[in-house]
């Protein structure tokens, strides 16, 4: 199996609604405070359109300058409160199941790897930002 076709799934339990989650996970005004792996990148601008065919960009920075890029794709399925699937633009897939229960919203994104670094890398870094995106709202109310 070539490397760029295996896929790996992170997870995280938040301690807050699905109306919550979703919010901060789609507007862009939310995407910005939590979508970066370390305290020395930032995400300066995001765009989402969210739904089938519609696109989104993130923009990721270092905070000194000195490298970043654009995270992006298209929708290709959006089920409201319940599920997101995607194409980025170097043709990976990804998908995120939200399911709410008792008041706490599981998340469990799964994303096709990419063929320059290592496995264990690449899963830290999505964690890293889906455990940010999980403290992010449950300190936002």
């Amino acid at each position: 199996m070539e490397q760029g076709n295996k896929k790996i799934t992170i997870t995280a339990s938040i301690n807050e609604s699905a109306e919550q989650v979703w919010t901060c996970w789609n507007e862009p005004k939310h995407i910005t405070q939590w979508c970066s792996a370390s305290p020395d990148w930032h995400t300066p601008r995001a765009e989402n359109d969210l739904r089938i065919g519609g696109r989104f960009l993130t923009r990721m920075e270092a905070k000194d300058g000195s490298f970043g890029f654009d995270f992006s794709g298209t929708y290709t399925d959006v089920v409201n409160h319940k599920y997101i699937a995607y194409t980025l633009d170097d043709n990976r897939t990804v998908s995120i199941q939200f399911d709410t229960q008792d008041g706490v919203t599981n998340v469990e994104e799964t994303f096709e790897m990419e063929n320059e670094n290592p496995e264990e890398m690449q899963r830290m870094g999505w964690q890293a930002i889906l455990d940010k995106f999980k403290n992010y709202v449950e300190l936002t109310k």
